[in-house]
């Protein structure tokens, strides 16, 4: 996968999916910089992007994902793929369902994924050097671009649905003490079951956080 470097863009994820909409760059690839000007969040809100975190968007070939991988769960997924790097590294860092990067009980990071055409676009903002107000930022020193490279490599061993599955549902068990949006309501996971194929059951229904 070729990785591409900018010092600054107003957001990874939109400068990939315009220059994949016209055909200036085609998958796979990866888009990083040092600085976000206007971030994506999730639930489209913005994400306060700070100089020296990481920000990252690549996209794949949907053909190149393991073949049990629930495409509503991508996020799931490559959260996870980057959590147990960053843990072997010596850090606490956990996943809160579905995709939001955690240290204790603060925020430090967030992936969101969409399906366009026959790719998946998936977008990263970790902070790693410092955070805004109410967040916090990763517990150890890593070097970017080491971690960058390291993350991709790990993506293109196409480790199955099922491996990364069998560990996250343990750490699922940490989710329950907080809350999730869903469209206009926020809900507590403290009763929700976590189902194979990524999605909750909460109060009688089965829902997928789709990010």
């Amino acid at each position: 996968m070729e990785i591409i470097y900018f010092d600054s863009l107003k957001s990874t994820h939109n400068y990939l999916l315009e220059a994949l909409k016209n055909g200036i760059l085609k998958p796979p690839v990866c888009i990083c910089c040092d600085e976000q000007t206007n971030g994506i969040g999730s639930r489209g809100n913005s994400w306060i992007s700070l100089k020296g975190n990481l920000f990252l968007s690549f996209c794949v070939n949907l053909k190149h994902l393991p073949n049990n991988l629930p495409l509503q769960s991508t996020s799931i997924y490559f959260s996870y793929i980057l959590k147990e790097l960053l843990a072997d590294k010596g850090s606490k860092i956990w996943l809160k369902w579905p995709n939001d990067f955690y240290i204790k009980n603060k925020k430090i990071g967030g992936v969101i994924t969409i399906k366009t055409n026959e790719y998946i676009i998936c977008s990263i903002g970790l902070n790693i050097l410092q955070s805004p107000q109410n967040y916090s930022k990763l517990d150890i020193i890593v070097d970017k671009n080491e971690l960058i490279n390291q993350f991709i490599k790990k993506i293109k061993k196409n480790c199955s649905w099922k491996q990364i599955f069998s560990k996250y549902k343990i750490e699922f068990q940490k989710s329950k003490k907080f809350v999730f949006h869903y469209k206009n309501e926020k809900l507590s996971l403290q009763d929700a079951e976590l189902n194979f194929d990524g999605s909750i059951s909460i109060n009688g229904r089965k829902v997928f956080n789709l990010r």
